[in-house]
């Protein structure tokens, strides 16, 4: 923005992360006008509905009647070194226009940020410095699409810095000071839409992580004491059946349980609350179970009403006790949380969740499907009216699916450029596998040593239903389930047969541009 008092458009409810604004406005919809660079800082955690750490992050703008209007967004982890930095800058830029134009709504200009505080030993100032040649690449990949940056912004240790000034002494050398949080008009507008800005990702992330406290090799021993019974009897047709009823009446409980629980504020003790909720061996038993894709397709029934957000806080619950080597394990509970989420309207926790369920297991399907769909603005109910009315075919699909297997199953990349999907950074490492003498329920990484719990593959339906029924692919009554391409129920354990095994990155990364500093290297579609 080469004038700084230049008005860059308004900000209204419709400028809700995860849509685009729509074409007609409503006459009574807010509005505030962003005139100047600190207007625009001030409002980009109202724009994502988080504070960003350590990122690059466009926010495409629509003219309308020769006034700007926020569209898109989009964000991405800035690269550690240079040489990623270009390649970054195209995917980010490539993404946003691409996935803009999808929906038939390119962007006529961009507003780009870049967003980390200082190593230790640097200032505001040096980070605004090194990032300068960053800040280039993103408006020359924007350029090169026709589609030019008119403000830049670095945002750093409480101040920012226009990279746009038209003259040298057009911003002052030490950049301007932030506003205090809540104190701008836009932050009384954004209260009165009802927009929430949340802390950051990182703070996000940590309810859904795995433990780790003393408490975690408790609650291994329990996954292991788990699996050596419960497995056996998911491989058996007969008593597999059973086993998914005991799964589901113990989160039947468990989620009474937690909605009789006495509120406390703030998210930390409330995760510490339900965690004193839940024992060890219940943990595992669920987490387990919920392996079983029937199962945990019964479970994603539990969506709405009263019952979401203790089956919510469930689902939190157990993606914490994915511990050790049953990391891989986290791709159901995080799943059903990314899922629950979505259906009661958090798409920021829908989005994370099911990005680090992708992170745990990048073949989970259903999570891939839904992580789609709520990228692409779909609107859940079509997935809650097949949830709803999926019982009686589920049934019916339980009593024809056939005897559980293990199976090695590859599937495709997670990421597309375009997509509003995860970056990982790919392992280069061999692919490596656990001699059976050795152990035969763990698979050890070529890289780090690390275990990792082997799952069996049942032939159960291919897992997501739902989703596929939303999206117009339904069987007919009374068929049986096919085995999905790239997914299957996992429950951890011990066992004969093959294995599917993957280097693990100490990063937890996959395919992506680049290397990024700080959080998980991911990029999202905010639209």
């Amino acid at each position: 923005m080469a004038n700084h008092s230049e008005t860059t458009g308004p900000f209204d409810d419709s400028d809700i992360p995860g849509r685009e604004p729509s074409a007609s406005a409503s006459a009574h919809e807010t509005q505030v006008t962003l005139r100047t660079p600190a207007e625009l800082a001030d409002a980009l955690p109202y724009l994502l509905g988080y504070r960003p750490e350590d990122s690059m992050v466009l926010v495409a703008l629509h003219d309308r009647e020769g006034r700007g209007r926020f569209g898109g967004r989009a964000r991405l982890g800035i690269p550690a070194g240079e040489e990623d930095w270009q390649a970054a800058a195209r995917q980010l830029a490539r993404g946003l226009v691409l996935g803009s134009e999808r929906r038939g709504a390119r962007p006529e200009q961009m507003v780009a940020y870049l967003c980390q505080e200082p190593a230790p030993g640097e200032s505001g100032l040096d980070v605004k410095r090194r990032l300068e040649g960053l800040a280039h690449r993103l408006r020359t990949e924007c350029g090169d699409l026709d589609v030019p940056v008119i403000e830049a912004l670095c945002i750093s240790d409480g101040r920012f810095w226009s990279y746009c000034c038209p003259t040298k002494g057009c911003c002052p050398d030490d950049g301007s000071p932030m506003g205090l949080p809540g104190t701008s008009v836009l932050a009384a507008a954004a209260t009165y839409a009802g927009l929430q800005v949340r802390g950051t990702l990182r703070e996000l992330r940590a309810r859904l992580q795995p433990w780790e406290t003393t408490a975690a090799l408790e609650q291994e021993i329990a996954l292991d004491a788990a699996g050596m019974s419960l497995v056996p009897r998911i491989l058996d047709e007969a008593s597999r059946a059973a086993v998914a009823e005991e799964t589901l009446s113990l989160a039947e409980r468990i989620i009474r349980r937690f909605a009789a629980a006495a509120p406390v504020s703030g998210a930390h003790p409330s995760d510490l609350r339900d965690d004193d909720l839940v024992g060890h061996d219940e943990a595992a038993t669920l987490i387990l179970g919920l392996q079983d894709r029937t199962t945990r397709d019964r479970a994603a029934a539990w969506m709405e009403g009263d019952e979401a957000g203790a089956a919510l806080r469930l689902w939190r619950t157990l993606a914490r006790r994915c511990v050790g080597p049953y990391g891989e394990h986290a791709a159901a509970p995080l799943t059903l949380a990314g899922w629950v989420a979505w259906s009661t309207g958090d798409e920021l926790e829908a989005r994370e969740a099911l990005a680090m369920a992708l992170g745990a297991d990048p073949d989970y399907l259903f999570a891939r499907l839904l992580h789609q769909a709520c990228n692409e603005g779909l609107d859940p109910e079509a997935i809650r009216r097949c949830l709803r009315g999926q019982g009686a075919e589920q049934h019916a699909a339980r009593q024809g699916s056939g005897p559980a297997e293990l199976s090695e199953r590859p599937g495709p990349d997670p990421t597309e450029p375009v997509r509003p999907e995860p970056v990982r950074i790919a392992s280069s490492a061999p692919h490596a596998v656990a001699h059976p003498a050795e152990d035969p329920g763990a698979t050890t990484s070529a890289r780090t040593g690390t275990r990792r719990r082997r799952r069996v593959r049942s032939a159960d339906g291919d897992g997501p239903r739902a989703v596929g029924a939303a999206h117009g692919r339904r069987r007919p009554a009374g068929s049986g389930p096919r085995q999905s391409a790239t997914e299957a129920s996992r429950p951890g354990g011990r066992g004969g047969g093959a294995t599917r095994t993957r280097a693990a990155d100490p990063a937890g990364d996959r395919t992506g541009a680049a290397r990024t500093r700080g959080d998980n290297d991911e990029q999202e579609r905010d639209r």
